[in-house]
């Protein structure tokens, strides 16, 4: 481990931190810091890792402007049988990043040089500051302003974080006229915001078989059902043998989710155009608006080098665990999928992931195909070759690639039965049809949505879509 200009050693906190992570931030590439690690490249530790990640992070909030909040990242690791902390920095979209106390200038900014963080001039900091990015959704208003944050505040919750009082400033989802931009309208509750899934029955666009929108409500739950919804796409293949059984899926599960999170954080919402995702019969395509980010080339996308085009959704996204490393989600998908399944345009960015084998039988699309798009978006196709797609009926096993195989109850069956037969009926509806209470039809209702096979598009005025494998 050497220094370089991407790599800073650092043997203990010091005053000179604030320094190196503003030259990160306005270096092209971004950078990693090492903390606990001598000149040498030897480890030495960090005593109480805790406490110290919690200074690095308060410092940097606090000591930098622009906001540096949601470009850096800092995790312990163990080198040598030492704790050490590991603090990845992007390169920011705000240039030039400064230190709070000196102001925008030569004693405030800073540029990695070689292995070193070297003041800028007077003319870099007036070129960079002509260039910075004015159009971030941070500065945007929400053509809202009557927002709720429960959904938010329960994904805050479940990845062990609390949110204050202060939340909406922490998150920097309040404007300079401290009224809520447009990252607070994507996370709140309810919003104006909706992604598509569809499925074709060929190759080409000219049999949709299936369309379902996933929006209207927090971004991150919208993301979270598209994940699942994929999940259920994407069906596995066991192959058994005389020694082994082996299994394979439609797509890398992990290229699969990094391309979606991926097009989800670095899409251009500015212009309401959002990301969509679409199934044929041989592959999958992810497009996502916006091209390239203003000082990345196409070569640093492939390598990784990320510039965040919405830094404030990745902060979000990286604090409840849906972005696991910065900067990471390129290099996976190119670990499975090589550069050719990317398209990039000045306005879109697109990729598609091709299957590894038909995503499902023709003799099923065929059916499928014969079905309207506008039954098909009302409720899924659950008419069609459902036969076919479960290897019997709905009184036999439903199987698949949701958790297994898994037997459900006759009451069950009757209840999805029902659904089938029409997909806007109420619980109450439902417990009455079945000579039941309507605690006992939620109940159903519940464990048909945690198994996969029921999912609630719209809300209360919406409508159920059934899925089966």
């Amino acid at each position: 481990m050497n220094e370089s200009n991407r790599i800073e050693l650092k043997r203990e906190l010091n005053d000179g931190l604030e320094k190196e992570i503003v030259a990160f931030l306005n270096s092209r590439e971004g950078g990693i810091l090492y903390l606990g690690v001598d000149d040498n490249g030897r480890a030495i530790g960090v005593p109480q890792p805790d406490e110290v990640q919690l200074k690095v992070k308060d410092r940097l909030k606090n000591n930098i402007l622009p906001s540096c909040m949601g470009l850096f990242d800092i995790v312990q690791e163990v080198k040598e049988g030492y704790q050490i902390l590991k603090i990845t920095i992007l390169s920011g979209p705000e240039k030039p990043y400064y230190l709070r106390k000196q102001g925008m200038s030569e004693k405030g900014c800073y540029l990695r040089v070689g292995s070193a963080a070297e003041p800028m001039s007077n003319r870099m900091i007036e070129d960079l500051f002509a260039k910075r990015t004015r159009s971030s959704l941070r500065k945007i208003k929400s053509p809202r302003q009557d927002l709720t944050f429960e959904q938010l505040k329960i994904y805050y919750n479940e990845s062990g974080h609390t949110l204050t009082d202060r939340f909406a400033a922490n998150l920097e989802l309040l404007t300079e006229a401290r009224e809520y931009n447009y990252v607070a309208y994507l996370m709140a509750d309810n919003n104006g915001n909706s992604m598509k899934v569809a499925k074709y029955a060929g190759t080409d666009r000219v049999n949709l078989i299936e369309s379902n929108e996933y929006g209207y409500c927090s971004l991150i739950k919208a993301t979270k059902r598209i994940l699942d919804k994929l999940e259920v796409e994407n069906r596995t293949k066991t192959l058994i043998t005389s020694k082994e059984r082996i299994e394979s899926r439609l797509w890398n599960s992990i290229a699969l989710r990094e391309a979606v999170i991926n097009a989800i954080v670095h899409n251009d919402f500015s212009n309401e155009a959002p990301p969509k995702f679409e199934i044929f019969a041989n592959r999958i395509e992810i497009t996502s608006a916006g091209g390239l980010i203003q000082g990345l080339n196409e070569e640093e996308f492939y390598e990784g080098y990320s510039l965040p085009r919405n830094k404030e959704i990745m902060r979000i996204y990286k604090d409840i665990d849906l972005v696991e490393y910065l900067g990471s989600g390129i290099p996976r998908i190119l670990q499975t999928y090589d550069r050719s399944c990317f398209r990039i345009t000045d306005n879109f960015i697109r990729i598609a992931l091709p299957s590894s084998e038909p995503v499902y039988m023709e003799e099923t699309a065929l059916a499928q195909s014969q079905t309207t798009p506008e039954s098909s978006s009302q409720g899924g196709s659950i008419g069609g070759s459902i036969g076919s797609s479960i290897g019997g009926t709905i009184g036999g096993t439903i199987g698949g690639t949701i958790g297994g195989t898994i037997e459900l109850s006759e009451r069950q069956k009757e209840v999805l039965t029902l659904i089938m037969n029409n997909n806007r009926i109420s619980v109450r509806s439902l417990a009455k049809e079945l000579n039941i209470n309507n605690s006992a039809a939620q109940s159903h209702i519940d464990l048909l949505k945690e198994n996969g096979f029921l999912t609630r598009i719209g809300g209360t005025r919406g409508y159920w879509e059934v899925t089966i494998k």
